[in-house]
C-alpha cells in the first residue's frame, strides 16, 4: 500500500508500506479521506514545532475516515463496508491519568503522526490502516470528508467543555482557521448568545461569518479593532484564543469582562502574559489539549445536522497529488481545510 511519509522539512514522499493484518479487537480500514492538520504542516514546512523535531521518517496524518475492510477476532458492532471516523487518540487505559478519567493526558499516549516520542508514532495517511475497534465511530449518513472532520471538531468540543457554562454568553474567537471556525460552531451549539471573530485575513473572516459569527473584526485593517470591547472593564465572557499569537491573546484579555474565561487552543510557542490584567480581572486561563469522548459526540452532532462542517472543506485532492495538497494547505490565502482522497 501507499503512505504519505515526511523525511524532513519539505521532503514529503509517497512510499510503499507494508499492509498489516488486524489482530483481536482490531479492524482494517480502507482509508477514504484524510484532512491535513496544522501539526502536519509544521512537520512539512519546518520539520517539527518547538522542541519536537523529526528524528526519523514518519507517516503523517490523524484526521481520517474510511470503510471497514476486515474484522479482527472478537470485534462486534461493525461490519464490512461501514464508513467509520477513526479517532487518533489511543490512550493506554491503565496509567494514573487514564484511571483518573483524563485519557487525553495519558502517560503512554499513542497519537497518530506524532514525533513527540522516539521512535515516532506513525500516522494514518496510508491506504490501509489497522486500528482498534474502539477508535472507530460509525459515520452513516455522512460523507467521508465530513467524517474526517470529527477530529478537529472534537478539539473544539473539548475546549467548549473546558470553557464551562456557555448558555447566553458573549464569546470572542481570535484566529479563524479551521479550529477557530469550528470553535464558533461549537460555541453556538452550546448556547452562546453572541460571537465576535477576529483575524488578520478577510478571507478567514468570511468563513467565520459563514458558520455563524455575529460580527467580525479585521485586525489587519484596524489594529485597534478590539479596543472598543475593552471599555467598562470588558465585554466578553469567554475567549477562544485559536491563533497562538501573543498580540491576539493580549487584546482578547483586555476585551474580557471580570471573571471571564480564556481557553487557549492556539499553539504558537511561549508567550508573555499581562499578569496584572489577569489578576485584577480575576480571569481564568484554561488550557485545552486534544479530546477523548468528544469524538463520538462530534459524529452525532454532524449526523443530526446540528453542526455543518461542509463549508470548511475547501479542497480535496487525490493521494497522487499529496505534495500539491500540502502546498495548498500551507497557503491560508486559498485553503481552509484541505483533504486528501485515498479512494
Amino acid at each position: 500500500m501507499k503512505a504519505i511519509v515526511i523525511h524532513a522539512a519539505k521532503d514529503l514522499r509517497i512510499e510503499e508500506s507494508a499492509v498489516e493484518a488486524p489482530g483481536p479487537g482490531e479492524v482494517e480500514i480502507r482509508l477514504a479521506a484524510g484532512g491535513i492538520c496544522g501539526s502536519d504542516l509544521h512537520y512539512y514546512n519546518h520539520g517539527g514545532f518547538g522542541t519536537v523535531r523529526l528524528k526519523e521518517p514518519m507517516i503523517l496524518g490523524h484526521e481520517v475516515a474510511g470503510h471497514v475492510a476486515a474484522l479482527g477476532e472478537g470485534v462486534s458492532g461493525l461490519a464490512i463496508g461501514d464508513l467509520v471516523a477513526v479517532s487518533p487518540s489511543r490512550p493506554c487505559g491503565a496509567c494514573a491519568y487514564c484511571l483518573k478519567g483524563l485519557p487525553n493526558h495519558c502517560f503512554n499516549m499513542r497519537f497518530y503522526g506524532s514525533a513527540m516520542p522516539f521512535p515516532h508514532i506513525q500516522g494514518a495517511f496510508r491506504e490501509r490502516l489497522v486500528a482498534r475497534a474502539s477508535q472507530c465511530v460509525k459515520a452513516d449518513g455522512l460523507s467521508a470528508g465530513e467524517a474526517a472532520m470529527a477530529e478537529p471538531l472534537s478539539v473544539t468540543l473539548h475546549a467548549t467543555r473546558r470553557a464551562g457554562e456557555m448558555l447566553g454568553k458573549r464569546v470572542l474567537v481570535t484566529g479563524c482557521g479551521p479550529i477557530g471556525t469550528l470553535s464558533i460552531l461549537a460555541a453556538r451549539r452550546a448556547g452562546a448568545a453572541e460571537i465576535v471573530a477576529a483575524d488578520l485575513s478577510e478571507r478567514a473572516l468570511g468563513f467565520a461569518r459563514a458558520v455563524g459569527a455575529d460580527r467580525t473584526v479585521n485586525l489587519s485593517e484596524d489594529r485597534d479593532g478590539l479596543v472598543p470591547f475593552s471599555e467598562n472593564k470588558g465585554t466578553f465572557d469567554v475567549l477562544y484564543e485559536c491563533s497562538g499569537a501573543q498580540p491576539a491573546l493580549v487584546a482578547g484579555i483586555q476585551a474580557l469582562r471580570p471573571r471571564g474565561v480564556i481557553v487557549q487552543l492556539g499553539l504558537g510557542g511561549e508567550m508573555s502574559l499581562p499578569m496584572m490584567a489577569i489578576t485584577a480581572k480575576e480571569l481564568d486561563l484554561r488550557g485545552s489539549f486534544r479530546f477523548h469522548e468528544e469524538f463520538a459526540v462530534a459524529i452525532r452532532l454532524m449526523q443530526g445536522g446540528l453542526i455543518d462542517v461542509k463549508p470548511l472543506i475547501t479542497h480535496t485532492l487525490p493521494l497522487a497529488d499529496a505534495l500539491k495538497a500540502f502546498e495548498i494547505a500551507s497557503d491560508k490565502g486559498q485553503s481552509m481545510k484541505t483533504q486528501i482522497a485515498f479512494s
